[in-house]
């Protein structure tokens, strides 16, 4: 056969090879949001995880000089199409195997399963781009390895697309690796049969890789089964996992792993609605961002005209009235929609705002427990209107951190209400109101002849005047306002996770740090600026997430959508720096000058727009960074010579970069210093990036030269 047509099967194996690994990252990164919760840190170390391993595979690649063979190329892929599902259920399932069945999991347990998961597929991923371009020049020498990377980016792009755009709307997890794996497996079986074409062991191998592949579907659902109690009901939603759990007579709403709803929480019922609702005299409409179990029975006491019960899954609002945990009560209005968008797009007034929420310890929560959303939630209430959220309670102790989390709540909330009532139990309910409050709340429940089963048997035994005056004394009197772009709570919510088990970022930070600065002390200069690009890249991509999460609050539907426009800029930016890749260093400095204009760029648009800024707007920034990123991989390689090995080491920085970016931008800066300064931190390392360029007097730099 032509040795034009072997290249071609070649292209195709590392296109189709883009498809699938874009797909199998999402779904994971999904699963994992599942598993822990859709705690945006995870993915953050996912993303690292992943790109570290990639790098470690492409490192692995530089063993490999005349070994390498189309045979082993194939046999490469059709293993990493079978390892895709393995990886999934390997997620799904192990989690019970390696952690207490519904216990809270620590930052570094958490990063060492990932690792552990998902290493095998990474591993073998990372080797399978170098390992191709080094195939392609045993065949052909003069190729190019700025075509094997464009070609890769064609193949995550293609694979973002199809996953953004279909399988997540269409099928489950497992079927979409079925779809996005079929690719891959032909391309194999075609190179293989243009070259081995009277032996059938690549069949043979591509008919089990298939088999693997359906047998995943054929388990999705038994691996859901839960450690206690009888699933009656499993939907993967746009907006997350949704499972109904039955244990006795229990029903349970499961999403993401967290519970959301149950049929027997009177308790709790009877104070989400009562605490705020006895204090009106007279209710007209009230207005209930997510819900509770049983919530509409107290609500339907008080006969309000209208009750607007916003919940941006249309999918929970369908399972909750099916299994009946909520109650179709007159007046209802279903609003499927995200609580922030609908009170900034409505003109209506409520007599009361009722948040029934999880704990503000991800973006996608917190935004409702920021100084922005309570002056839009006072902006809609009526004169006299109340507003009321909860957070986690205490029995007899309240740890420090709580403690700030109470304060800076407080006095965040306090900026737009002139009183505010803390009442302590199981949860802390904040009662917001330009009025005076009234702590009786069963004296108040008894004037309207409203029953109740705990407020009235329980609340002055448990809601004591000596345990609100403890709690309202030890309120911290400086503590910060919880900021949308300086989140407080976040802040103290990810430092929690640490003290829960007794553990610190620090030491990870510092090893981290060493070792990346053994990394750089061996590179070369046109090595530190794909490391830096890949870092940019990756944290404004961070960044992106981030912002997604505290402006439009629905990060897991939308996950693949921005990773696959970070994707798309690469392609063009490749050929484009391809074709001008003569300029060299003048381009790197280009470059690196309008990352750094874009990142300025994204700092003002957010302080001058904040939340008016429509979704799109990201995805432009996003595109244009991963734009310019692109543009200077080929120019560096060129810088380099463009052999193997310097193609590999430039893979490699490349991935490293963008490993080491993740990391700086989620957890050592976003946490503590909002996104605007982590932008700014951006900003910084690529201003170190255009010095090293500008140092580099030389067109070509010898491998020894490092840049420390």
């Amino acid at each position: 056969m032509k040795l034009s047509k072997l290249i071609k099967k070649i292209q195709f194996v590392v296109i189709a090879t883009g498809i699938s690994s874009v797909v199998t990252q999402l779904l994971a990164i999904r699963e994992f949001l599942s598993q822990f919760n859709g705690n945006e840190f995870v993915i953050a170390l996912i993303l690292f995880a992943w790109l570290l391993l990639g790098g470690a595979g492409t490192l692995l690649a530089r063993s490999v000089k005349k070994s390498a063979s189309f045979n082993r190329l194939c046999w490469l892929s059709v293993v990493l199409a079978a390892l895709s599902p393995i990886e999934l259920i390997a997620i799904r399932v192990l989690r019970d195997v390696f952690f207490i069945h519904g216990a809270s999991v620590g930052f570094y347990p958490t990063l060492a399963y990932i690792f552990i998961t998902i290493a095998p597929y990474c591993l073998l991923l990372g080797f399978a781009l170098p390992y191709s371009l080094i195939v392609a020049k045993n065949a052909a020498p003069d190729y190019s390895g700025t075509r094997i990377y464009i070609l890769d980016n064609l193949g995550d792009i293609s694979g973002g697309a199809l996953f953004s755009f279909s399988l997540v709307f269409l099928v489950t997890p497992f079927k979409s690796l079925f779809i996005a794996n079929l690719p891959l497996l032909f391309a194999a079986y075609r190179l293989y049969h243009a070259t081995h074409e009277s032996r059938p062991s690549i069949l043979i191998g591509a008919i089990s890789a298939m088999g693997i592949l359906m047998a995943g579907i054929m388990i999705e659902t038994p691996s859901l089964v839960p450690f206690k109690g009888e699933m009656t009901y499993y939907k993967e939603s746009r907006y997350g996992r949704i499972k109904i759990i039955k244990d006795r007579e229990q029903y349970t709403l499961f999403v993401n792993g967290q519970p959301m709803f149950s049929n027997q929480n009177t308790n709790m019922a009877e104070e989400i609605i009562h605490y705020p609702l006895s204090q009106l005299k007279s209710i007209n409409s009230v207005l209930m961002i997510s819900a509770q179990g049983g919530v509409m029975n107290e609500v339907e006491k008080y006969h309000p005209e209208t009750v607007d019960y916003v919940e941006i899954d249309p999918d929970i609002t369908d399972v909750v009235f099916r299994f009946g945990l909520l109650k179709k009560i007159p007046g209802l209005n279903i609003i499927n929609s995200d609580g922030r968008a609908y009170l900034k797009n409505t003109n209506k007034l409520y007599n009361a705002i009722i948040i029934n929420l999880p704990e503000p310890d991800t973006f996608q929560i917190n935004r409702f427990f920021t100084d922005r959303f309570f002056y839009l939630a006072k902006q809609h209430l009526a004169p006299g209107g109340i507003l009321s959220f909860y957070v986690k309670g205490f029995d007899s102790y309240i740890s420090d951190t709580e403690l700030e989390k109470i304060s800076s709540l407080y006095h965040t909330v306090h900026t737009f209400f002139k009183n505010i009532l803390l009442l302590p139990g199981n949860k802390i309910f904040l009662l917001c109101s330009d009025k005076p409050i009234n702590k009786d709340i069963p004296t108040l429940l008894d004037e309207k002849n409203i029953m109740t089963d705990y407020i009235n048997g329980y609340y002055y035994g448990n809601v004591t005047n000596e345990r609100i005056e403890r709690l309202s004394k030890q309120i911290i009197p400086d503590s910060h306002i919880n900021r949308e772009y300086s989140p407080q709570l976040i802040r103290l919510m990810f430092s929690q996770w640490f003290f829960e088990f007794s553990t610190s970022p620090a030491g990870f930070i510092a090893a981290l740090l060493i070792l990346t600065i053994i990394y750089l002390v061996r590179i070369t200069k046109e090595e530190f600026v794909l490391f830096s690009t890949g870092c940019v890249n990756m944290g404004s991509e961070i960044l992106v997430i981030f912002a997604f999460q505290i402006f439009f609050g629905y990060i897991y539907l939308q996950i693949g959508l921005i990773i696959t426009v970070f994707l798309a800029g690469l392609l063009p930016g490749a050929m484009f720096g391809e074709s001008i890749r003569r300029q060299g260093k003048q381009l790197l400095v280009f470059a690196d000058g309008i990352m750094i204009m874009l990142l300025v760029v994204f700092i003002a648009s957010i302080l001058l727009f904040g939340d008016h800024l429509p979704a799109f707007a990201f995805l432009i920034f996003g595109f244009a960074v991963s734009l310019v990123c692109g543009c200077q991989f080929p120019v560096a390689l060129y810088i380099q010579g463009g052999e193997k090995p310097a193609a590999i080491n430039a893979f490699s920085a490349d991935l490293i970069g963008a490993a080491f970016g993740t990391l700086l931008t989620s957890i050592l800066l976003i946490p503590y210093v909002g996104i605007l300064w982590t932008a700014a931190g951006l900003i910084l390392f690529k201003i170190i990036s255009l010095m090293v360029i500008q140092f580099n007097n030389e067109t070509h730099i010898p491998k020894t030269i490092s840049i420390i």
